[in-house]
């Protein structure tokens, strides 16, 4: 008899791995996810790839298309921009909680995160673009930042969306905010976080989020249509 356990931990195994080639754009908006292609490739089996398929569509990065299968979600300015806005609410709720309720050793991880964070911004630069950790290093820099928050299911939603964020990010390219000082924004939150400024570390995750999304609805990103005008 097959081992249940064994097969969840297949299917939870092939379900992160497609999520990162997505996330990070090694399956481009658009591109046909072909169950027997990605079998070979993650070596995993027909049960284990759907599993995953029918996951990742109910997140929004794939797309079940009626006698065609499966592909990739395409990308918009309009979601960009309504993702923005969902996430900077979401974002100042755990913010807040994380601020009010964290507690000195909280503040130990957000200030190691940071200086990771700060050391592996220069190591990429040297090594030019070799980024995969700094991106690493920054998802955890942004959990870190809400993990005081007292509530599971902002915390729940708060990822989610800052997944379909990175997807963009990626599309990007490495830095692709080579005009502006990242790191000098994360430093000003986390003085606001760890003064325990409420309303001016949820000022600075507001404005750091809707840069980033300026800066990526002006980049070259494969955009599925424009965006509407504000009168529309």
């Amino acid at each position: 008899m097959e081992d249940p356990t064994a097969h969840k931990s297949l299917t939870a195994l092939t379900y992160e791995r497609i999520r990162m080639a997505i996330v990070t754009a090694r399956y481009r908006p658009g591109e046909k996810l072909r169950i027997d292609s990605l079998k070979k490739e993650f070596d995993a089996s027909t049960g284990a790839v759907r599993e995953a398929l029918a996951r990742l569509t109910s997140e929004g990065l794939v797309t079940a298309e009626p006698q065609k299968g499966f592909m990739a979600s395409l990308i918009s300015r309009k979601e960009l921009t309504d993702l923005t806005d969902a996430r900077v609410v979401i974002e100042q709720i755990c913010l807040e909680s994380s601020i009010r309720n964290g507690d000195i050793a909280w503040e130990g991880r957000v200030l190691s995160i940071a200086h990771q964070l700060t050391k592996l911004k220069v190591v990429n630069i040297a090594t030019k673009g070799r980024d995969v950790e700094w991106h690493r290093c920054h998802e955890k820099f942004h959990d870190e930042l809400t993990s005081g928050c007292a509530n599971d299911w902002w915390l729940k939603l708060r990822q989610q969306l800052y997944v379909q964020s990175e997807r963009y990010r990626r599309l990007s390219g490495p830095f692709g905010d080579a005009d502006r000082d990242v790191d000098a924004e994360h430093r000003t939150i986390v003085d606001a976080v760890l003064e325990r400024d409420v309303d001016k570390a949820k000022e600075l995750m507001a404005n750091h989020l809707r840069l980033t999304a300026e800066n990526l609805l002006k980049s070259e990103i494969p955009f599925s249509a424009p965006l509407a005008p504000a009168n529309a």
